[in-house]
């Protein structure tokens, strides 16, 4: 099978009704951050029994079809001695590795960051694929402000994901392009949109230019929605309504899936929004799914504590919200099921 076989064979394997992916990439400055609301020190060993137990629980692969790894987590192995990729794989589980080294400032654009890690990732996409990646994935963010982001940071971050992306679909592996308009800030929804809208139709016309194959990448964009310190939450087919008519007039019918960040939105709000959009338009020219990290994990980890006895109710409560969004996947979603 030669390249082009390989990244259809993973697209298929990674878009599948009623399933998404599972965003476990968390730095360490992250997951430290999150383990520490619990009491729980962020070492090596911590991070892979939390990582291990989270993503060996059965029946996962009934909702989730791949799982993003932080570089880390791609080396490290189970209680049976198994690498994690490996143990996803044997679960019919899509392995994938995070290869951006994080945000710096953009020279010439207070407010705005640009991603960093572009240099040697043709040689390091060649290890993360031996040790059994198979798609990667890269995320610009944009900062939110009366002068951000500028066309400059804009056009800049655009550039980088469509590089990366290129040199993913050379390699092998299919990239996630994760274009995210922040929502930290008091806007209001039609600065969301007007700014969202700009962002990917940039980001677009340069995967067109760096030759990316539509077919063979996923989509993982923000929702339409207020920033978190506007005065007014936006209902679930409001934030539908406004969401898809931004990725009607921007993401070509050739991208097979667009799977959603939760970007700071809480478990039930990011599920129910993402139903809504499922509702509103079921027959979709892309997937409509999740890639979520916070909302999906955040009940997990609060019932896990870093005990191992409660290993058992952390993989529960996993299990049932990544079930919740698969649901939402298929518009079958309703808030009555958050009590069952």
């Amino acid at each position: 099978m030669g390249i082009e076989g390989e990244l259809q064979s993973t697209i298929e394997d990674l878009v599948q009704e009623g399933k998404g992916i599972l965003a476990a990439d968390e730095s360490h400055p992250t997951i430290a951050k999150r383990f520490a609301q619990y009491g729980i020190e962020s070492t090596p060993e911590s991070r892979r029994a939390y990582r291990t137990l989270l993503l060996s629980a059965q029946g996962m692969k009934d909702f989730i079809s791949g799982v993003i790894l932080f570089e880390e987590t791609l080396l490290q192995r189970d209680d049976q001695g198994r690498l994690i990729p490996e143990m996803l794989s044997a679960m019919h589980v899509v392995p994938g590795i995070k290869v951006d080294r994080g945000t710096v400032a953009l020279a010439n654009s207070p407010g705005d960051k640009i991603t960093e890690g572009l240099d040697g990732l043709s040689e390091r996409l060649v290890a993360y694929r031996a040790q059994g990646a198979r798609f990667a994935k890269w995320r610009e963010v944009y900062a939110m402000g009366k002068q951000n982001p500028s066309l400059l940071a804009v056009e800049a971050n655009a550039e980088t994901l469509a590089r990366y992306a290129a040199i993913c679909q050379g390699a092998g592996l299919v990239p996630i392009v994760e274009p995210e308009v922040l929502i930290d800030g008091n806007h209001d929804m039609e600065r969301c949109l007007e700014v969202t809208e700009s962002v990917l139709h940039t980001v677009f016309h340069a995967l067109y230019r760096h030759g990316v194959v539509l077919e063979h990448m996923v989509l993982k964009p923000s929702m339409i929605l207020p920033g978190k310190d506007h005065p007014q939450k936006a209902a679930p087919d409001r934030v539908a309504e406004a969401t898809i008519r931004v990725l009607r007039r921007t993401v070509p019918a050739a991208v097979p899936s667009i799977n959603f960040l939760s970007g700071g939105q809480g478990p039930e709000e990011a599920t129910a929004n993402l139903n809504a959009m499922n509702r509103m338009l079921p027959n979709s020219p892309w997937a409509l799914s999740f890639s979520y990290g916070r909302a999906l994990q955040q009940p997990a980890l609060a019932a896990w504590a870093g005990r191992s006895e409660n290993g058992g109710k952390m993989q529960q409560m996993f299990l049932e919200r990544a079930r919740l969004n698969g649901l939402a996947r298929r518009g079958k979603y309703a808030a009555e099921m958050e009590n069952g």
